[in-house]
């Protein structure tokens, strides 16, 4: 399967499995090449016929809490548990199957690897069928001198759909004590006689054989029997079927009755063997004693049956039957009877025994010469036999259980009183010791013998705890249900006390439960998100499991989850998918609309989930479970009582591969003028996609950032670049599809400055269900266009020049023609201002036939070309600005026409050297209109000096007149 060692394998037994209702089922289940501790957990689950995709958890061993509730009790009990048989390995075990546990079963082993990789869980399929097996065999009572034959038959049928071998053996039990069967001879399931090793040899010398006598009949012959034969002789039939793994397991055993088989040696004085069918009974059971006289040469015998000691009845040799005169009555209403089945077997049964038959039982056989004979030859006594009869109610027992040990206020109890043996009437007392007060018990309920019920005064409200409920479930195991469970005071022991009526008497047996109500505060829940797979195909399904767990049941709580999702990569809050709430209502979120017909909702005790049918893109992204629990005996609902929050688990949809190749060579478009033409070619992709194209422009610069041109999306729809954004250049670079798989940028009347190289990026779309999406982009090769000029080079003024100018003024940009032009020819000019992008941007273009146009629009109203001589294609720019500075140059192209009426093309081009523009800012203070007038500048530098002049003269005046 292309498994490496280091992939995690579950294996489980093959199927599917037939196995027989009421058997011993075993299956196991095994994993290999995990990480992590050498004894791994598992899991056992159950998918039934009537839900395929509902999972119903069995058995963990790991987690206690793991079984759901109707596997709870079977699992507590043992009557399913989980063997380990190593570390890694495991048997499942279902020891008397039910038609129910017919399904597909699966077995999951937890993670305890670094990461997912391999398998988690295998599953198989048991199925249940019917025991049609039956052996019969008519139970007697045989006497035999050794060394002669003794012939036995046994039916053995069956009627099951399915092909399946059966075994049928023969076999001796020897002693009372004595469990352990001899094997005899047995037909195996594929049809070879084995014996037994105690008569390998006598098989051998053909005194041993088993014959099939017709369909069902199978005839076991021992010749020259010997005393070791002696004992009881039963047959056994098996059924077995082949497993799909090619083993054989026997699904159906069955045992005949037995027959009493003596052997006597010969010449072998009279002897006497009693037996009783069962020796330990209780009232009213029958008691069959078999007294077996071994004497082949004589048939007159008189029998008398003895209960210690003392006579109860006697056979003469004529077979007229004598009772003793305190068991007439009894015989006279059919409960005692004595009879003979043969010469050498006498039969006493005793129906309906009481405490009065118990005791030991014997026979005497006289041998008598001739039946009328009033004296014996001889006269044997048998060993004694000890019956014992059980008084009514002793054998009965009474066990009390719960299925709700630990519950929560407003959860349910669920108590159970199994009472075993009984074989009169049950009348029934449930009483509740409360916790505060163990010694004053609270009637609950009463049931009489004839089914009737009432309840104790304390649950006679139904508004408080719901309608009691205490049935009969089978027959002899009663259920009490409190529907709901007030407080703590609710918990403690709870007493059943059953009484048996039989035979006159009664007897009362007494068995307690306890049970322990929490309140809802400290819960303790938790929530559990897990997903089988995180990486899904398109169009797979996957799903989610939240699984709730606290210290307390949650089955009947009510339970509320929202499925919440946060797509990859977020967009914000997570969004609510779907909310559940406890009466089943269901609200779906409005951000994921097309999840509500995609999702499949379900709930199994406290496990959610969560079934999303075939992904989209759209799913993947992280998931979260939120748990709200209320109290169940609190309405309306209210506030949550809790909640909780799970793990998050990331699901990645992969989407369909895709096949895109775009041609990579690089290739070269050389024109002398008017159109180029750029191909970009699709070498494969699938048929049902749609395409993307981008086409770019790499900018001569080694680092330069490549320029978008337009872009055309899947629709057609055309989406130009900042660089390419305006009208004119709008009107010369087009995107168009040519054919299914070529693409082509067309640039209208292209110029000299069209000259790089382009590429384009192709990008497969795919519709799925709900949208478009990208699967792969390709990126083609470069593809060079280069103008074919025939003229000389243009003799330009290549001098680098710096100018200033202030804000709002104008400037002229020098662009000058060296040198003399063709006849006939015609020039073009275009002003380019240098940009960081790479591509510098066309400001003005004069065109060979004498117009004008304007690139950059926002710049036609301050732009002109004023052309003082014919060389001199210098631009002014008025009204300056500070976005104005930067570097410009001119492009001036030689035109001819190529013929009279045809088309003119570039003879030749060159280019200026570059001018740069520098602003100043706008004078805007006195101070700047001073510095900038001379006069006034030289007045105002000049003034202190004048001042301190005119000072000096007044104190100087000033001074002559006060010397006068």
């Amino acid at each position: 399967t292309g498994l490496t060692a280091s992939q995690r394998v579950v294996t489980v037994q093959k199927g599917p499995l037939y196995r027989v209702r009421g058997s011993h089922v075993t299956l196991w289940c095994k994993v290999s090449g995990h990480q992590g501790p050498a004894e791994q957990n598992f899991q056992w689950s159950i998918y039934l016929p009537s839900a395929p995709e509902r999972e119903v958890q069995i058995v963990s061993t790991v987690d206690p809490s793991f079984p759901y509730a109707i596997y709870t009790q079977r699992v507590r009990s043992r009557g399913i548990f989980v063997e380990r048989l190593q570390g890694d390995a495991v048997l499942l075990h279902i020891t008397e199957l039910q038609d129910r546990d017919a399904g597909q079963y699966e077995c999951h082993t937890p993670n305890t690897d670094e990461r997912y990789f391999g398998s988690y869980s295998a599953k198989t399929n048991l199925k249940v069928i019917p025991d049609t097996l039956s052996a019969s065999m008519a139970p007697q009572a045989l006497s035999r001198v050794e060394g002669d034959a003794v012939e036995l038959t046994c039916e053995v049928s069956k009627s099951t759909a399915q092909h399946t071998h059966l075994s049928v053996g023969w076999y001796l039990l020897q002693g009372a004590g004595e469990h352990r069967a001899k094997e005899i001879l047995t037909l195996s399931k594929d049809f070879i006689l084995k014996p037994g090793p105690s008569y390998e040899q006598r098989f051998l010398e053909g005194d041993v054989q088993l014959n099939k006598v017709g369909n069902t009949t199978y005839k076991l012959i021992i010749r020259g029997v010997k005393p070791s034969d002696q004992g009881q002789l039963y047959c056994e039939a098996a059924e077995w079927i082949e497993d799909p793994d090619k083993t054989w397991k026997d699904i159906s055993c069955n045992q005949t009755e037995r027959t009493q088989l003596a052997v006597l040696s010969q010449g072998r004085d009279l002897s006497v063997d009693i037996a009783a069918a069962e020796p330990s009974l209780s009232e009213g059971d029958t008691l069959q004693l078999r007294c077996v006289v071994g004497a082949p040469k004589s048939s007159n015998f008189k029998v008398i049956w003895l209960l210690n000691d003392k006579e109860v009845a006697r056979v003469d040799p004529h077979g007229v039957l004598i009772w003793e005169e305190e068991y007439e009555e009894r015989a006279k209403l059919g409960q005692l009877r004595a009879f003979k089945p043969s010469n050498t077997v006498y039969v006493l049964s005793i129906s309906e025994v009481g405490l009065k038959d118990k005791g030991t039982y014997q026979c005497s056989v006289s041998e008598m010469k001739t039946p009328g004979d009033l004296h014996s030859i001889q006269t044997v006594l048998s060993s004694g036999i000890q019956v014992d009869v059980t008084p009514v109610g002793y054998r009965v027992r009474l066990s009390v259980s719960t299925s709700t040990p630990r519950v929560t206020a407003g959860d349910p109890l669920v108590l159970h009183c199994e009472v075993q043996g009984a074989t009169g009437p049950v009348s029934l007392r449930w009483w509740h010791l409360p916790p505060q007060h163990p010694g004053h018990g609270v009637l609950v309920a009463t049931m009489e013998q004839d089914g009737t019920l009432s309840l104790g005064s304390a649950y006679q409200d139904g508004r408080a705890r719901g309608s009691l409920r205490l049935q009969k479930e089978s027959s002899g195991t009663f259920t009490l249900v409190v529907p709901s469970t007030l407080d703590e005071g609710d918990g403690g022991q709870y007493r059943c006390e059953a009484t048996h009526w039989a035979r006159g008497r009664n007897w009362t047996g007494k068995g307690e439960a306890a049970v322990t109500v929490s309140s809802m505060a400290g819960l303790g829940l938790h929530a559990t998100l897990r997903s089988r797979i995180a990486t899904v195909s398109y169009g797979q399904s996957f799903e989610l499991f939240c699984r709730v767990d606290a210290s307390y049941a949650l089955e009947e709580v009510p339970l509320s989850v929202r499925w919440l999702f946060q797509p990859s990569p977020p967009t914000g809050p997570s969004h609510e998918l779907v909310q559940v709430f406890p009466n089943g209502t269901v609200l779906w979120g409005t951000a994921q609309p097309h999840s509500q017909g995609k999702a499949q909702l379900a709930k199994t005790d406290t496990t959610f989930r969560l079934h999303i049918h075939s992904a989209l893109p759209a799913n993947e992204g992280t998931y979260k479970c939120e748990v709200e629990v209320w109290r169940r005996n609190i309405l309306p609902l209210g506030q949550p009582a809790a909640s909780t929050s799970s793990n998050a688990v990331a699901i990645k949809v992969v989407l369909p591969e895709s096949k895109l190749q775009v041609a990579t060579t690089d290739s070269s478009v050389e024109i002398a003028s008017g159109n180029a033409a750029i191909e970009c070619r699709i070498v494969f992709a699938q048929n049902y996609s749609q395409f993307a194209v981008s086409w770019y422009l790499l900018p001569p610069l080694a680092d330069a950032t490549p320029l978008q041109i337009v872009r055309a999306n899947y629709s057609g729809i055309l989406e130009y670049g900042s660089e390419f954004s305006s009208p004119a250049q709008k009107s010369r670079f087009l995107s168009h599809r040519v054919s299914s798989n070529i693409f082509q940028l067309q640039i209208l009347s292209a110029n000299p400055g069209d000259q790089g190289r382009y590429y384009c990026v192709v990008e497969e779309w795919l519709w799925l269900v709900d949208g478009w999406y990208k699967l792969r982009e390709g990126t083609s090769g470069r593809t060079t266009l280069k103008f074919k000029l025939s003229g000389e080079q243009l003799q330009m003024d290549k001098s680098n020049h710096s100018i200033s100018a202030r804000e709002g003024e104008e400037a002229t940009l020098p662009c000058r023609l060296q040198g003399a032009l063709l006849p006939g020819s015609h020039l073009s000019a275009t002003w380019f201002q240098v940009t960081s992008s790479g591509r510098d941007s066309a400001l003005l273009a004069l065109q060979h036939d004498g117009t004008v146009e304007y690139p950059e629009e926002r710049l036609a109203a301050r732009l002109y070309l004023r052309r003082p001589s014919a060389g001199d294609f210098s631009l002014t720019l008025s009204s300056v600005e500070r976005g104005d500075a930067g570097a410009y140059y001119c492009q001036l192209q030689e035109w001819q026409q190529q013929g009279e009426g045809k088309d003119w093309a570039v003879q030749a081009l060159a280019c200026s050297g570059y001018t740069q523009l520098t602003t100043i800012p706008p004078e805007s203070t006195v101070l700047s209109r001073i510095c900038s007038s001379p006069p006034l500048l030289n007045f105002i530098l000049y003034l202190p000096l004048v001042l301190i002049l005119l000072l000096a003269l007044a104190l100087f005046c000033w001074y002559c007149k006060f010397r006068k």
